[in-house]
């Protein structure tokens, strides 16, 4: 277990602290990723140094999950530590990788989730070193802890410390949870969030109650979007728009024709929301944690296929508009009266199940790889692990060509025929 040994205690040491509010609706399960570094890649005592300078400005990476005296859930600040693993493989990283891995079986890449939340560290790395001095990355991270914007953060310090060296100091991030979410002093939830964000409530902000699907059935899917496709499909719009919105638009399109829905029904994509600079008053950009909401955007099927797709990209702006800073603090005081009444919220997002007829994106556009350069250049590759819920989509930057993008998506098995015939077609 790696620890920083600080030089006096850290102001929050010892305490517990409540979750963030957005934190109780996100997933209860670590999230993997794996990045390859071609040789020479770092060495593994460079890493581990960089790692515990990076990480003595982030005391809630080195607590663990508690309970508190009416079971809920709250994170202790112990300064337990970062578990991590140290592996030899005897072969070379570009035989592994080409042995067929790269989207379906990486989990011996990163270190084993843990069954149970309470206890394990929130923070662990395995570092698997090849025959060819080739790295292998990989990191578990849970997301009551921070984020996928506040993660890639703590991600980009830790390789500018490795990259700088000893004399570079990590900059401190903002970390006082109580500024985020303040209720008002009455609070007065406007929006019924106990059906959208958590389980319980007569309404559902589901298109339907979802199945489960055997794993053995869903398959992950890699397409590959080139710049010039893209550059197509945003003229397609019409009006200004992202690479995010104009791909969104395009595979909830071609998902909804390949699971050949009928045209009355309805499906939603859920689409995460940073809400840093949407609350009032504005929380800093820095801030370390979970500051994620949902907005559905939500279509009969008949208008997905049947919209320009302007039409598309419109519905998916006008779902995030609306997680405004009205929104955000209903939220926030739909979290104080829960909190009140010592009650424990169970969030809507799981996994093992079949979301058709919807689908969930994440997206990781916006994080530069660049900035994942520990001092022998940026990754080779990013492997995502395989994506256990039917539906789930993610949205990552091709490492191959500028301006590409790479989808992965995890889709049942009877539909992904289907699905790859028209991924490209803008009919």
């Amino acid at each position: 277990m790696l620890k920083p040994a600080y030089a006096a205690p850290h102001p929050l040491a010892g305490g517990k602290v409540q979750l963030t509010v957005s934190a109780r609706a996100a997933i209860d399960t670590y999230v993997p990723i794996v990045l390859a570094y071609p040789a020479p890649a770092p060495s593994n005592q460079a890493l581990k140094e960089g790692l515990l300078r990076a990480i003595a400005p982030y005391p809630h990476l080195l607590g663990r999950f508690a309970l508190d005296g009416h079971g809920r859930r709250v994170l202790h600040l112990n300064n337990e530590g970062v578990l991590v693993i140290e592996a030899d493989v005897p072969a070379d990283m570009a035989d592994v990788l080409a042995a067929g891995g790269m989207a379906t079986d990486v989990a011996g890449f990163y270190p084993t989730v843990p069954e149970e939340s309470v206890g394990p560290a929130l923070l662990q790395v395995k570092l698997s070193r090849y025959r060819c001095g080739g790295l292998l990355l990989g990191v578990i991270c849970h997301p009551h802890i921070a984020d996928g914007h506040a993660a890639s953060t703590f991600y980009g310090a830790w390789a500018t410390a490795v990259r700088e060296g000893k004399g570079f100091t990590v900059p401190s991030p903002f970390i006082d949870r109580a500024a985020t979410a303040v209720p008002g002093s009455t609070p007065k939830p406007v929006f019924d969030h106990r059906s959208i964000e958590f389980k319980g409530g007569e309404g559902s902000a589901t298109s339907q109650p979802h199945a489960v699907l055997p794993m053995d059935k869903i398959r992950n899917v890699k397409v590959h979007f080139p710049a010039e496709f893209i550059a197509e499909l945003r003229s397609r719009v019409g009006a200004r728009c992202s690479t995010f919105q104009c791909l969104l638009a395009h595979v909830w399109k071609k998902v909804t024709a390949a699971r050949g829905l009928s045209p009355e029904e309805f499906t939603q994509v859920r689409v995460a929301v940073n809400c840093r600079g949407r609350a009032n008053p504005p929380v800093p950009m820095d801030f370390f944690g979970n500051m994620v909401l949902w907005a559905f955007p939500r279509l009969q099927v008949r208008d997905v296929l049947g919209l320009s797709y302007g039409g598309v990209v419109g519905a998916i702006r006008d779902a995030a508009a609306r997680v405004d800073e009205e929104y955000i603090q209903s939220y926030v005081d739909f979290g104080g009266v829960a909190d009140a009444n010592g009650e424990e919220l169970a969030a809507t997002s799981t996994f093992g199940t079949m979301l058709c007829p919807d689908i969930e994106v994440d997206s990781w556009l916006g994080f530069r790889f660049h900035q994942l350069d520990f001092g022998t250049g940026p990754p080779s590759a990013f492997l995502p692990p395989g994506l256990p819920v039917e539906g789930l989509m993610v949205f990552v930057p091709s490492r191959t060509v500028k301006g590409s993008v790479d989808l992965f998506m995890a889709l049942a098995e009877d539909h992904v025929a289907a699905f790859k015939k028209i991924c490209y077609s803008l009919d």
